[in-house]
């Protein structure tokens, strides 16, 4: 196995995951593959009340016993040993903003797309940082701030008749262990890889590349990712 495929010698058993914005589709399908992997999951929401029933629905639909507990973010947050970000990019900053002492020392994943959508179709929006990575690291300065999931489909993480996503799942980020980290938490995901995909200064093309799969799976009526060749 070549180094940039995902790191075998990282091991986060035992690792807790918060999911930051888990009531969406993207945050239960990630928190839903976590918790299968056998990860105990935080969902985090703006209400606690809307975080345990979506928590309680991804427990009740699986055969197998998997752990995932709802909560209000900022108590998620608390209880993650690494966080994802899955949040709407209209409230990005102000959540990241309030809730950087709690994020203080861990491992952040962002996987916010700063997308906006009109009758031609999605587009990347200007971001003043960049990127919504590189703005989640300028408002978290005492957190290792990486940036991941950003091609991944809701439909297919959602789909229990879907055993295996066929992907690659560009990792970036500064901090080489907390990449590697996020790396093997991306393969976790049957049939996925993590791939370092760069330092922050790059995520704006990876996120802005959303743009063109969702054009991509509107046309062809898939639900097509990403594999890099050569690895």
């Amino acid at each position: 196995m070549t180094e940039q495929s995902t790191p075998q010698d990282v091991d986060i058993t035992g690792k807790s995951i918060a999911v930051l914005g888990g009531t969406g589709d993207q945050g239960r399908g990630l928190a839903r593959r976590f918790a299968l992997a056998g990860h105990t999951v935080h969902l985090g929401s703006r209400s606690a009340e809307r975080a345990a029933k979506a928590a309680n629905d991804l427990v009740e639909a699986e055969a197998t016993e998997i752990r995932v507990h709802g909560l209000e973010n900022a108590e998620a947050a608390a209880m993650g040993d690494i966080v994802v970000v899955a949040v709407p990019w209209d409230g990005h900053r102000e959540l990241l903003v309030s809730l950087a002492d709690r994020l203080a020392g861990k491992i952040v994943v962002d996987c916010v797309n700063p997308l906006g959508f009109d009758k031609k179709g999605p587009y990347a929006l200007d971001v003043p940082e960049g990127s919504a990575a590189q703005q989640a690291a300028e408002v978290l300065p005492g957190s290792r701030v990486t940036a991941a999931f950003h091609h991944v489909s809701a439909v297919l993480l959602l789909d229990p008749e879907v055993a295996e996503i066929e992907l690659d799942i560009l990792v970036l980020g500064e901090d080489r262990e907390a990449t590697d980290v996020v790396r093997a938490l991306a393969g976790t995901i049957p049939g996925a890889r993590g791939v370092f995909g760069g330092r922050l200064r790059n995520a704006h093309q990876v996120e802005a590349l959303t743009a063109n799969l969702i054009a991509v799976n509107r046309r062809y009526k898939t639900h097509a990712g990403i594999r890099v060749t050569g690895l």
